[in-house]
C-alpha cells in the first residue's frame, strides 16, 4: 500500500535520534516528510505558487486597465455632462457612464467565486485555458474596485488644478493626463497596493474551476498524504510572506514618493 511505501521511505532517511526520540517529534517529522518531501510533493506547491503569481499579475494588469477606463468615463461624465451640448458625443458618453454603473453594481454586488464559475463554465465553456478564465474573472472583479479607487483619487484633486490646466491652454484630456492623473495615482497608491494584496489572496478560490493554484496544491497534497495541518499551514505561511513582502515594497515606494516631494 502507498502508506507503507511512504513509511518505508521515511524510515530509510530519518535519523536515529528522530526515530528513537519522543513520539510527537517523530510524528511531526513524518507528517512534514509526507507533506513536502516524499514523492517531490514540494513541486506541487511550487507549481501552485507560480500559477498564483501569474494569475495575480495578469489580473492586476487587466484590472488596472479596466479601472482607469471606467473611472475616466465616470469622472468625465460627472464633470462635463452639464456643459456638453446635446449630440452624439454626449449620447455615447452618457451611454458609457450607464454601462459603467451597471458593471460596478453587478460586479461589486456578487461574489467573486460565482463570477469565476460563470465565466469558466458558461461564458468560456469552450475553452480549456483555466489561467485565462481566472485572469478574466479576477481582472473584471478587480477592475470594479480599482475604478472606484481611482475615481475617488481624481475627485480628491482640487478643481483648481483642472482650471489651471485649462488656463495654460490644455484641453480636458491633456489636463487629465498630465496634471490630474499623476497626482491622483500618487494619492491612491496605498489603496491600489492594498487591492493587489486582496487580489493575491482572492485567487485562492481559483481551485473551484480546477486551476492548480497554491491553495489547491495544498488540497491535492492533503488528499494523498492524509495530513491536514502542515499543508494548510505551509500555504498560509507562503501567503503571509508574500503579503509582508509586498507591504514592505509599498512602504519603500511611499517613502521614496514623499522624499521626491521635498
Amino acid at each position: 500500500m502507498k502508506v507503507s511505501e511512504t513509511m518505508q521511505a521515511w524510515m530509510d532517511i530519518a535519523p536515529e535520534w528522530i526515530l528513537n526520540g519522543p513520539k510527537w517529534i517523530g510524528d511531526f517529522c513524518y507528517d512534514f516528510f509526507k507533506s513536502f518531501i516524499y514523492d517531490d510533493r514540494w513541486m506541487q506547491y511550487a507549481e501552485g505558487l507560480g500559477n498564483t503569481l501569474l494569475l495575480t499579475a495578469l489580473a492586476l494588469v487587466l484590472g488596472l486597465v479596466l479601472g482607469v477606463i471606467v473611472s475616466l468615463i465616470r469622472v468625465s461624465w460627472d464633470n462635463t455632462h452639464t456643459e456638453l451640448q446635446p449630440g452624439i458625443g454626449k449620447f455615447f458618453l452618457g451611454l458609457g457612464n450607464a454601462i459603467c454603473k451597471v458593471y460596478l453594481t453587478v460586479i461589486r454586488g456578487t461574489p467573486v467565486v460565482v463570477q469565476i464559475m460563470i465565466i469558466f463554465f458558461v461564458i468560456m465553456a469552450s475553452s480549456n485555458n483555466k489561467i485565462l478564465a481566472g485572469v478574466v474573472a479576477f481582472g473584471i472583479n478587480s477592475g470594479a474596485y480599482v475604478a472606484e479607487i481611482i475615481r475617488g483619487g481624481i475627485m480628491s484633486i482640487d478643481r483648481g488644478q483642472m482650471e489651471a490646466g485649462r488656463s495654460m491652454g490644455f484641453g480636458y484630456v491633456p489636463t487629465m493626463r498630465y496634471i490630474i492623473l499623476p497626482q491622483a495615482f500618487k494619492n491612491v497608491l496605498p489603496s491600489l497596493v492594498n487591492e493587489f494584496i486582496v487580489l493575491l489572496k482572492e485567487t485562492s478560490i481559483a481551485g473551484y474551476v480546477g486551476l492548480t493554484d497554491l491553495t489547491r496544491a495544498a488540497n491535492i497534497v492533503r488528499g494523498v498524504a492524509y495530513v491536514d495541518f502542515l499543508p494548510l499551514l505551509g500555504v498560509a505561511a507562503i501567503y503571509l510572506i508574500l503579503v509582508l513582502f509586498f507591504t514592505w515594497l509599498m512602504g519603500k515606494l511611499e517613502r521614496r514618493l514623499r522624499s521626491s516631494e521635498r
